[in-house]
């Protein structure tokens, strides 16, 4: 039931994120949205066997339960749907978003409708978007795998046992964290002195989260038993580069269409949860000895597969501008009105 609840979540990050955040700025405050699960992460990581001890073990469900009560709390006082309907904000910074979405406003010669048709055939026939599904797919394979079987592989063939060690089960996550601020660091950093393109911002990044976690997956299945420090340090850094995904194809459904960034999240993460179902069910079936290091490296060229064909589908196919069925209604695809110069660039940065 607690899974089914949070299906809604990610759409739901999407669908705010386009309305509030300028194009601009999606790159920056995207991730630092999806950063907010690994700090969640770490600090129930860190602070569970504490509760547990002085509190007991029901303690961790009641106070992680507790506050997310206190967040839906604040969340129906503060929150809104979008900048327009929201009373907690000054009129300046409404006009400076709004101001800054117009290029993905679409003119309407016909009167404005409530709502807008949803173009589902044209979403499963758009390669842009079937890509992105690949990617999603690839990501989701190799991030549940590593997570819910290394443990398993560094205890029975290295010898490690990092579930039993608080600060080593929460370090891929802060590696995550840490490594998701240098990256947006460096997009910005890229942006400013390049003007890189968002098509190819997304595209450098997606190949940073999902080709070097690959290789460094692959280079886990050959480390030496008696090596375990070196096998926790490529699990970290194989977890933390994979926050580059955040810039990369996390990021793309709002780029290629704003109006549906929600639904488009919700295909997507929908067919993805199936793929990290998948992927330690398959490890099941091929490990059948967890001390045979053979068996869990024919497991690693499994995952190492899927984010190659899966980036690679990416690179060839994917898209970062806005697509025409974004506004199927639309006469004209972007903002006819004249638009000052500061603001036309504004709106092309991300």
């Amino acid at each position: 039931m607690e899974g089914l609840c949070q299906g809604v979540l990610y759409p739901s990050y999407h669908t705010l994120i386009s309305s509030w955040v300028q194009p601009r700025e999606r790159s920056s405050l995207g991730t630092y949205v999806y950063m907010g699960a690994q700090c969640g992460t770490i600090v129930m990581l860190s602070t569970s066997g504490i509760l547990a001890a002085f509190a007991g073990w029901p303690s961790i469900f009641y106070i992680s339960g507790g506050l997310g009560m206190v967040w839906v709390v604040g969340y129906c006082l503060r929150g809104a749907n979008s900048p327009a309907v929201s009373k907690n904000m000054s009129i300046e910074e409404k006009e400076l978003i709004e101001m800054a979405q117009t290029s993905e406003v679409a003119t309407k010669l016909e009167p404005p409708k409530e709502s807008i048709p949803t173009p589902w055939k044209r979403f499963f026939t758009s390669p842009a978007f079937l890509a992105l599904i690949a990617t999603h797919c690839a990501a989701n394979w190799g991030y549940w795998t590593l997570l819910t079987q290394i443990p398993s592989y560094m205890k029975n063939v290295l010898g490690k046992d990092i579930t039993a060690n608080a600060l080593l089960s929460s370090l891929p996550y802060i590696m995550m964290v840490v490594f998701g601020f240098f990256f947006v660091r460096l997009s910005k950093l890229l942006q400013k002195q390049t003007s890189i393109s968002r098509s190819l911002s997304r595209k450098l990044f997606n190949t940073i989260g999902q080709f070097i976690p690959m290789l460094l997956l692959v280079a886990l299945g050959y480390v030496p038993q008696g090596r375990d420090t070196l096998a926790v340090v490529l699990l970290s850094l194989t977890v933390g580069t994979n926050a580059a995904i955040d810039l990369g194809f996390i990021i793309n459904h709002i780029d290629l269409s704003p109006n549906f960034a929600g639904v488009l999240m919700g295909i997507s993460n929908g067919f993805a949860t199936l793929m990290s179902i998948c992927g330690p069910l398959l490890v099941g079936i091929i490990v059948k000895n967890q001390r045979d290091v053979i068996q869990w490296r024919i497991v690693f060229f499994i995952a190492a597969g899927f984010y190659l064909v899966g980036n690679g589908l990416f690179l060839i196919f994917g898209r970062g501008d806005i697509q025409e069925w974004n506004d199927p209604t639309a006469k004209t695809c972007h903002s006819s009105l004249p638009q000052p110069e500061s603001e036309r660039k504004m709106a092309e940065d991300f």
